[in-house]
């Protein structure tokens, strides 16, 4: 059985975040790190190959060259090899290159499972399992806060506000996680260093036929972008009978109610 999980690099949560005022992608130049929620999914990959046999998790990375670190810390968590497609072609892709990249690079791999986050924690777009699922043509699990692999077929739970819905694919099949799963684990020291020797495959755009500007596929650039202004300091209020009625007057003025 063969699981693939997807992984990527964001900036690092507890640093400031900011988008280049000349490209209008993100400034990455602070550190980055394997997103907390690849890490979940890597997890849920990594426990279910201890307990079952001739099973290869495989990691793939849409990212650029400075990521394999951050890639190799899934491998020193348990996984069995790395794929990561590197281009300089993809700088600033847009959801609908990256799905279209990663479905090829899936369709290479060959694959039983694919395993994501629910969404990335720099772009947040909560919709590459799901455009991914599309694009191979098989099942789509998503949003799941708990997952049972079974012998030829994934099961798990969706919560929602209303209810929690019980979903189950057969294989081939992909399914995006939340954060309701365990914590992954810290790589130990033997795990590091054998990370070191695992395989480590590099894929370009031309290796899975790629073009970044077909004419049929959606693509989108930023245009503009101006830094967000400072904040202004808040209009006080003083009452002296009449506080309510400025009060009143202010939120239908901005439109807050």
């Amino acid at each position: 059985m063969k699981i693939v999980v997807l992984v990527k690099e964001v900036p690092d949560t507890y640093g400031d975040r900011r988008l280049s005022l000349e490209t209008g992608l993100t400034d990455r130049a602070e550190g980055s790190v394997l997103d907390e929620i690849c890490e979940r999914a890597v997890e849920v990959a990594v426990s279910y190959a201890g307990t079952a046999a001739d099973v290869e998790v495989v990691l793939l990375s849409m990212s650029a060259e400075g990521a394999s670190s951050s890639v190799r810390r899934g491998l020193a968590m348990g996984a069995t090899s790395a794929v990561q497609v590197r281009d300089d072609e993809l700088l600033g892709a847009d959801l609908s290159l990256t799905a279209e990249v990663l479905a090829a690079a899936l369709r290479r791999i060959g694959f039983d499972l694919v395993i994501a986050g629910n969404q990335s924690t720099d772009g947040a777009g909560g919709v590459i399992p799901a455009m991914v699922a599309e694009l191979l043509d098989v099942p789509a699990a998503t949003y799941l806060s708990s997952v049972r692999i079974e012998d030829g077929a994934v099961s798990g739970i969706r919560a929602s506000d209303a209810a929690d819905v019980s979903l189950r694919a057969e294989f081939p099949a992909v399914i995006s996680i939340t954060e309701s799963l365990p914590d992954p684990r810290l790589p130990n020291f033997k795990g590091i260093m054998a990370a070191k020797k695992k395989p480590f495959e590099t894929l370009t755009l031309n290796d899975l036929d790629v073009a970044p500007l077909a004419p049929d596929a959606s693509r989108s650039i930023v245009i503009d972008v101006s830094e967000r202004p400072a904040r202004a300091a808040g209009r006080k209020i003083v009452d002296e009978g009449q506080a309510g009625t400025e009060l009143a007057t202010f939120l239908r003025e901005n439109r807050l109610v």
